[in-house]
């Protein structure tokens, strides 16, 4: 198979889909790789690294898409894509539909096969090529609020683990996932209040086991997101509810009973964002303000610590990308369900429940679609 690696082009997005290793495992496999030059560049790989593990090398994205059975990203293509991509062609990456209906039509016109890093499972029903970002995002949510509520970042000028005798920020995150984890584990490590909600009772039981004493494990509830909203300091937005939309927890009239100069990270902006008036921002301009409370919602916060979140990145997908590549999507998909749950798209048909009924979309169970490929042949 010729597999693609593409240059990311979203706004300060430095990581890329395949290390020089990776690739040289593909080659070593009989595969032919085709590297966009400048792709490692943001992770420190570059071009002459690939070209010895046995890549070639491409001037431009198009050559990559022309020449390529499928391609790798980090991110979802962009619209100066959209047309170079071809019908039958694979696109592994994160796509996050749920969060862009233009995206979903134009990947639905391309007719290409649309597999999501962010709905692949494994055997335990895991989602393991989001876990190691998510993990990634959490940690840094936390560090950003931290940031974001001094005084001269337009915060309320708190120290979040404050000092003897001074009390220390109040933290609520919303989920208790990978995220919800990760973001409790460094605001806690910080020396916060965290009140950590979900509605996963055994989830919570283990949370209580696991993280510090500073971090206060509670059942959701509106009224409870709400009477600790209006305490807080930070408001960490975790909710993951995979390939849909992130549920809108934070509304704009109880943002209003907020603390002015309060924070707002919301990592649920790949998905919709889980705060009614989150929009998403970037690295460059990452945080603006709404009725005096900050909002953060850079949509690709691993993008920011590229050495790290390339190699964990690649470390989960590399797998995926062999199997893929050695058996062809339909026969991958057919020996490793999980590989079945990450494919989102085929030939203009939405194979991912959660995305149809993000936009009222037709659903397409992907049994059906390679039963009639078997009945084809």
């Amino acid at each position: 198979m010729i597999v693609g690696i593409l240059k990311e082009i979203k706004a300060e997005e430095n990581r890329v889909s395949m290390t020089p290793d990776g690739v040289a495992s593909l080659v070593d496999r009989g595969h032919r790789v085709l590297v966009e030059r400048g792709a490692g560049k943001g992770s420190e790989f570059d071009d002459a690294l690939y070209e010895r593990s046995g890549a070639a090398m491409a001037d431009t994205p198009d050559e990559v898409y022309r020449q390529s059975e499928m391609v790798l990203h980090v991110k979802e293509p962009l619209p100066a894509e959209y047309e170079m991509i071809r019908p039958g062609q694979v696109v592994f990456t994160y796509f996050h539909f749920a969060a862009s209906e233009d995206l979903a039509r134009a990947m639905m016109a391309s007719r290409a096969v649309c597999i999501a890093y962010e709905t692949l499972t494994d055997r335990s029903g895991g989602l393991p090529l989001l876990t190691p970002m998510s993990e990634i995002a959490g940690r840094m949510a936390a560090q950003e609020a931290a940031k974001c509520l001094e005084r001269n970042q337009g915060g309320r000028g708190i120290l979040m683990g404050g000092v003897p005798g001074v009390a220390p920020a109040r933290v609520l995150i919303l989920g208790g996932g990978t995220v919800g984890a990760e973001a409790a584990r460094i605001a806690c490590g910080l020396g916060a209040t965290v009140h950590l909600l979900d509605t996963n009772l055994p989830r919570l039981r283990h949370l209580a086991e696991v993280l510090p004493g500073n971090c206060i494990p509670m059942m959701s509830s509106p009224t409870t997101i709400r009477e600790l909203a209006h305490q807080a300091d930070v408001v960490i937005g975790a909710v993951l509810l995979p390939g849909a939309k992130a549920p809108k927890l934070i509304t704009r009239e109880l943002l209003a009973g907020m603390k002015r100069g309060a924070v707002v990270v919301d990592v649920a902006i790949d998905q919709g964002g889980c705060c009614e008036t989150s929009r998403p921002t970037t690295h460059a301009q990452p945080v603006y303000e709404v009725d005096g409370i900050l909002h953060y919602c850079v949509g690709n916060m691993p993008g920011a610590v590229p050495l790290t979140s390339t190699l964990a990145l690649t470390n989960a997908t590399q797998p995926y990308v062999l199997t893929l590549a050695d058996k062809g999507w339909q026969r991958a998909a057919q020996d490793d369900p999980g590989i079945g749950a990450g494919i989102n798209m085929v030939d203009g048909r939405v194979t991912c429940q959660a995305v149809a009924e993000a936009f009222g979309l037709p659903y397409s169970p992907l049994a059906d679609l390679l039963q009639m490929g078997r009945s084809d042949r």
